[in-house]
């Protein structure tokens, strides 16, 4: 893209590198400076969730290429709340970016503080914790943080001050009077930044498509508490493990229904644990082990579970399949997903929920009952937020295509000066002078595959996704040097039927692919090894294409004796 701006002439720009046109994988940056000098915040660093596309993936991160560049002009990372989506990628990315500090609230500290003892990153790392409402000087930047409401707890919308303007960034947020952890969104702090001028807003698009108000966390715990108190068996609840609202809310609903609760899954742990920490739970709170379900008795047992978005890994998934080593749920037994389907996982906790059903469980979604409350705004949310902040500009963020443009339109709409309709990668100018997308910067994804990290266009992700179409042959020759097959090709097969439809093996339609190619190809040309390998899979695939109707991958491994 054509650069527009002034290289003379310092600027505050917004760079999103995830989380604009995608629910998920946040990171945004917030420059100040002249072209070619400008330093940079980073907001955010998080991932999404690998889903039949990228098979074999764990998570997904954003590609930071942009960032490693920029490395010595990083002036810090503010973290706004410890949601996966947010904070789950600074493990993995940290590392490439020289050791610049970290800033987060308690609770966020407590949270990532445990990601990095597994990693075994703890010493030396450069964690700052900041109280929620801090103020101070991150670089060029004059940073504030103001308390939202959401489904977690301390999640800050955070002030970006510089001498040519300034942004409000507002992270995951709602409207909520009464979240049970954290205090509720700061209206009076909002509509004060509002009297004293904001230049840009960059907010939560992720309801912007629903009319109304979103419902409070404590309706939840209401209905939670009912459905508990009157359930005839045992009673599994599943919902996001960062969520301590819902496990306060289900804990008191298990003590006031006269029973015992039930930690299933490490995840789960690791949140209260946290959440104890910092004061958002109460250390006494009393929960029992896994490997004590059994044998307390059915009309006295409530199993908190992760899993709520199908994960074959997860506590729920394993009860579905009946393969938990400690959890066994019988007809009768009630499971409640206290909790939303993110877009994507609906095959994976449909096969969950199916499996519970055909065990004869009792299944309650919030299709059934008011058992999950989002922590997002819907539009009149949002239409309130900015007749507090009354921004000059809007710049929509953390939602897919439909969301940003629902989101923009109701800007418009509400008077806002200017809408800036970006995605991952825009460099956007906020000042001075009217805003615009000046110039790009590189983005995509990474994988992490196992222990390894790698940029989505490596090819091995994309080489599964063809294996589980079309499978793969792997054919052996054996060569003299003279050019001389000295033995019949050896197969393998993987993912292709035993044979085509007139009853011909497909080893033998490889086997005798193969050897035709051989004898078809000149003697001297055959000491060319990679003419031979190319031509042998090439006839390979196209003889399998034949019989089958698909394409299977193909190596061929050559030996010359």
């Amino acid at each position: 893209m054509a650069r527009k701006g002034n290289r003379k002439e310092a600027e505050f720009v917004f760079v999103p590198l995830g989380g604009v046109g995608e629910i998920g994988m946040n990171l945004y940056l917030y420059g100040y400076g002249r072209e070619g000098e400008r330093q940079w915040l980073i907001v955010d660093m998080g991932v999404t969730f690998g889903g039949e596309y990228e098979p074999g993936v764990d998570v997904i991160l954003p590609d930071i290429r942009f960032l490693e560049e920029e490395r010595h002009n990083i002036a810090g990372l503010l973290l706004t709340h410890a949601h996966e989506d947010h904070f789950g990628a600074v493990v993995d990315l940290w590392p490439l970016l020289g050791g610049i500090p970290v800033y987060a609230t308690p609770f966020t500290a407590e949270m990532l503080k445990s990601k990095l003892g597994e990693m075994g990153l703890v010493n030396g790392f450069p964690l700052q914790i900041v109280p929620m409402g801090h103020r101070q000087t991150i670089g060029p930047f004059d940073i504030e943080l103001v308390s939202m409401s959401h489904s977690i707890p301390e999640p800050s919308a955070v002030v970006i001050r510089t001498p040519v303007g300034a942004a409000l960034h507002t992270g995951d947020w709602k409207l909520d009077e009464n979240p049970l952890t954290s205090a509720p969104t700061d209206a009076a702090r909002l509509q004060a930044l509002g009297e004293d001028g904001v230049t840009a807003m960059i907010c939560d698009s992720t309801n912007a498509v629903r009319d109304g108000v979103s419902p409070s966390e404590a309706d939840v715990a209401v209905v939670l508490n009912k459905l508990i108190g009157e359930a005839p068996r045992r009673v599994a609840v599943t919902t996001f493990a960062s969520n301590v609202a819902r496990i306060r809310s289900v804990a008191e609903a298990t003590r006031a229904a006269g029973r015992e609760l039930v930690v299933v899954g490490r995840a789960m742990f690791r949140v209260i644990e946290a959440a104890q920490a910092t004061g958002y739970l109460d250390p006494d709170l009393a929960f029992h082990q896994e490997t004590a379900f059994e044998s307390l008795p059915p009309q006295k047992v409530v199993a908190l579970c992760t899993g709520s978005q199908g994960e074959a890994r997860a506590a729920m998934a394993r009860i579905a399949l009946d393969e938990h080593p400690n959890v066994t749920l019988d007809p009768g037994d009630r499971v409640i997903f206290s909790s939303r389907t993110i877009p994507g996982n609906e095959k994976a906790v449909g096969r969950v929920q199916n499996g519970l059903a055909d065990m004869g469980v009792e299944v309650i979604t919030d299709q059934d009952a008011p058992v999950h409350v989002s922590g997002h705004p819907r539009r009149g949310e949002l239409e309130q937020l900015y007749r507090w902040v009354k921004p000059d500009i809007a710049i929509p963020m953390h939602g897919e295509g439909r969301h940003l443009e629902a989101h923009a339109k109701l800007a418009e709409r509400l008077g806002i000066k200017e809408v800036v309709r970006a995605r991952n990668g825009a460099m956007v100018r906020l000042a001075p002078g009217p805003a615009a997308i000046i110039d790009d910067v590189p983005v995509g994804r990474l994988y992490r595959d196992g222990a390894i990290l790698t940029r989505a266009d490596d090819g091995q992700v994309r080489d599964r996704r063809r294996l589980s179409f079309a499978g793969t042959v792997s054919v052996s020759l054996v060569l003299s040097d003279k050019g001389a097959l000295l033995a019949e090709p050896e197969v393998a097969l993987t993912g292709l039927p035993i044979a085509d439809g007139d009853g011909v093996s497909f080893e033998s339609i490889v086997r005798d692919a193969a050897s035709g190619t051989i004898d078809s190809i000149p003697r001297p040309k055959r000491k060319d090894q990679a003419l031979v390998s190319e031509a042998v899979r090439r006839s390979v695939r196209a003889a399998v294409n034949q019989a089958w109707g698909k394409k299977p991958m193909c190596s061929v491994l050559l030996t010359v004796i």
